[in-house]
């Protein structure tokens, strides 16, 4: 008996050194904190029913099961998303890249594949061409590991790689990963949207500007990309103006930069983020589907650890 609980133990202590691993590799490959977290839990259950003796290096073990569960779990999502009323986001995750993580190469290699504006591009690549990107991009894997964890070559996986890597290049929107900057320009949006200020939001966003709103038909916002900063600005300063039942503002780093996430009465409505190049607003992401934001309520002060 107390082989069989060492032994237990001892996969337990396995799986946790991996999990945070394999959480970030779930959630990039589906985009979604509560899909990501049946993933790793599906693995786990793998895991601890699996002949660990037989296992040679259990971090491969774990990211093959978990990619290949990911895989499958991203070709029903797919399926989902074809009957979503309006735009499609991420579901909005809390990082702490900026306390853990030194500025650094690695860091903003990370921030890049958690963001929302490659998060985005990636929804249009093929399950197995996001799985590599993941792999290799974010988590920087060998190309030979990665063929192991997909059961394909290693130049099918390089094929992969290389034309995964130039979609997103082509794709996705420039943005800064600077985090004085976008928080900078985070709070001077806020104030212009909140004070009505037509000009000072002019002044703030490119003139190309998008906004994309998600709400799958449950919360108001556009169901369309809004684009230009005329019509963007005259948008949110009427919006601006609309209340809501106890509100409460607070900043925090989701996807790896700066957001708001306000409050109605202690529940989070919206979730406002930016993508910021050349000093100006690029992109504006609001999020008000209430199902992608229930697991944000911990971020409120004394709702949970901060």
């Amino acid at each position: 008996m107390a082989t069989s609980d060492t032994a237990a133990e001892a996969a337990t202590d396995v799986f946790e050194e991996h999990r945070s691993l394999l959480t970030g590799v779930a959630y990039r490959m589906l985009g979604r904190v509560t899909d990501a977290e049946d993933v790793v839990q599906e693995a786990w259950l793998r895991w601890s029913g699996a002949d660990r003796e037989a296992v040679r290096e259990p971090r491969g073990y774990l990211v093959r099961i978990t990619t290949r569960l990911a895989i499958d779990r991203l070709r029903q999502a797919q399926a989902r998303h074809e009957s979503y009323v309006g735009p499609w986001l991420p579901e909005p995750i809390a990082t702490d890249f900026g306390h853990t993580v030194p500025d650094t190469a690695e860091r903003a290699v990370l921030v890049e594949s958690v963001s929302l504006a490659v998060l985005v591009v990636l929804e249009s690549l093929s399950p197995l061409e996001r799985a590599v990107f993941v792999l290799r991009e974010a988590f920087g894997f060998p190309y030979g590991e990665i063929a192991t964890a997909l059961d394909r070559t290693e130049a099918a996986v390089r094929q992969l790689a290389g034309r995964a890597r130039r979609h997103v290049d082509e794709r996705k929107p420039r943005f800064e990963v600077d985090q004085r900057q976008r928080r900078d320009l985070t709070e001077r949006f806020l104030a212009a949207a909140q004070g009505g200020d037509l000009e000072g939001l002019l002044a703030l966003l490119a003139p190309d500007v998008r906004l994309i709103g998600d709400t799958d038909g449950k919360a108001k916002a556009p169901l369309r990309i809004m684009e230009t900063a005329d019509k963007i600005a005259r948008f949110l300063t009427a919006v601006g103006r609309d209340s809501v039942p106890d509100p409460e503002l607070i900043f925090a780093e989701l996807n790896g930069g700066p957001a708001m996430v306000l409050f109605s009465a202690g529940r989070p409505d919206v979730v406002f983020s930016l993508d910021v190049a050349d000093g100006r607003i690029q992109t504006i992401y609001i999020m008000r589907n209430p199902d992608k934001l229930t697991h944000l309520t911990e971020l409120r002060p004394g709702d949970g650890d901060q």
